[in-house]
């Protein structure tokens, strides 16, 4: 039987990184012990099977020493101050299939002769917050007097991703790697990260997080479009970043959607916390912890009140998010995780030969004829 030579501490890095201990791996692998200890060598078939549960690349495992392994594009998480950890193979693979989907709506953006977005990159973190969270509501036709209309923070939610989705910008919101529901991310690794691109820019949210953040973390990604600066981010609306780029985005992104003066004008200092939050959350259409926040910048609570409100808030509203879960209809994920605008386009250019199915189910994520042919039914020719 043929062994392959294998350096054990990439096994065993190969493990750590995808956050899998023994425990995890030996019912797969028996003879794990053996191949840390370096006392036995995995067969080829065995080497690949082990690359395909820590989701490895094979060829990493032919390396002298485990390979220093970075984001492809700037990491901002500031990861409460600790030195920020190797990326996991979920977060890594989510970019990248990020960036396949960017490239592909690229080049379909450039077939079609559609218009780079100017306002991508127009920015900068020197500007006035105010004036920045003004002009961004401006562009995305934001109306606070339409939002306070609607029904809940959750509707609202869906409403900024169709306006950000009609002004040219993809946007996916999935808690899994593609389409492979056993691959879940981690809110405590990163809450979301912006691909700047004229003609094809992606904000993609990391729906693992709790619905209540995910408002957030959106426009959060929206204020680094503005300034054309991509990035990884893992910032939360009470944090305070060392970074400077996002200090700058989370200020812009709560003035965004709670406008100071606004929440100056109809905070009561005679009510409690906890019924301000509930009001005001009510009224701007947006999540109790954004409120918070916000009441804070008003100076109204000390740090230490928003930071113990902020965590009990938070566990509150998990287990209403745990509470409603579900599957939910697919296709309407499609749409969620995939971006609706991407959706539409691949459909239509692969209707058209101008794109093949096999790229297409790539694309989408889906394995079916069947499954592409009900989403036309759903999304139409784009």
């Amino acid at each position: 039987m043929n062994r392959v030579a294998v350096n054990p501490e990439i096994l065993q890095w190969a493990g750590q990184r995808a956050g899998l201990d023994m425990g995890d791996l030996l019912p797969k692998f028996p003879k794990l012990s053996d191949w840390f200890e370096g006392s036995l060598a995995p067969t080829l078939k065995q080497l690949e099977a082990f690359a395909h549960a820590t989701h490895t690349p094979i060829g990493f495992f032919f390396l002298p020493k485990p390979p220093e392994v970075s984001l492809p594009i700037p990491d901002l998480r500031t990861m409460g101050g600790d030195a920020r950890p190797v990326p996991s193979p979920d977060l890594l693979d989510t970019i990248y299939l990020c960036q396949q989907r960017q490239d592909w709506y690229r080049d379909y953006a450039r077939l079609y002769h559609e218009e780079p977005i100017a306002w991508i990159g127009q920015g900068t973190v020197d500007a006035d917050i105010v004036a920045t969270a003004a002009t961004l509501r401006q562009l995305m036709g934001l109306d606070l007097f339409q939002r306070q209309g609607v029904a809940t923070w959750g509707e609202a939610l869906r409403q900024l991703i169709s306006l950000l989705e009609d002004s040219g910008v993809l946007v996916m919101i999935s808690g899994i790697v593609g389409s492979n529901s056993h691959r879940k991310l981690s809110p405590e690794e990163f809450r979301g990260f912006a691909l700047v691109d004229a003609l094809a820019p992606v904000i993609f949210v990391n729906g693992a997080d709790s619905k209540s953040a995910q408002m957030f973390t959106l426009v959060h990604e929206l204020a680094h479009l503005w300034i054309g600066e991509s990035g990884v981010s893992d910032s939360q609306v009470a944090g305070w970043p060392e970074i400077h780029v996002e200090r700058w985005c989370n200020a812009v992104a709560a003035e965004i959607l709670v406008p100071f003066d606004d929440i100056r004008a109809r905070y009561r200092p005679d009510e409690s916390l906890t019924d301000s939050m509930q009001r005001l959350a009510r009224h701007f259409k947006v999540s109790t912890l954004v409120v918070l926040r916000r009441i804070y910048d008003l100076g109204e609570i000390e740090r230490e009140t928003l930071w113990q409100t902020h965590r009990e808030e938070l566990d509150r509203l998990r287990q209403l998010d745990t509470r409603g879960s579900g599957g939910g209809d697919f296709y309407r994920t499609l749409g969620a995780r995939t971006s609706k605008r991407l959706v539409r386009a691949v459909i239509g250019s692969t209707l058209e030969g101008q794109t093949l199915f096999r790229d297409a189910f790539r694309l989408l994520g889906i394995k079916k004829s069947e499954t592409f042919y009900r989403a036309v039914s759903e999304f139409g020719r784009g």
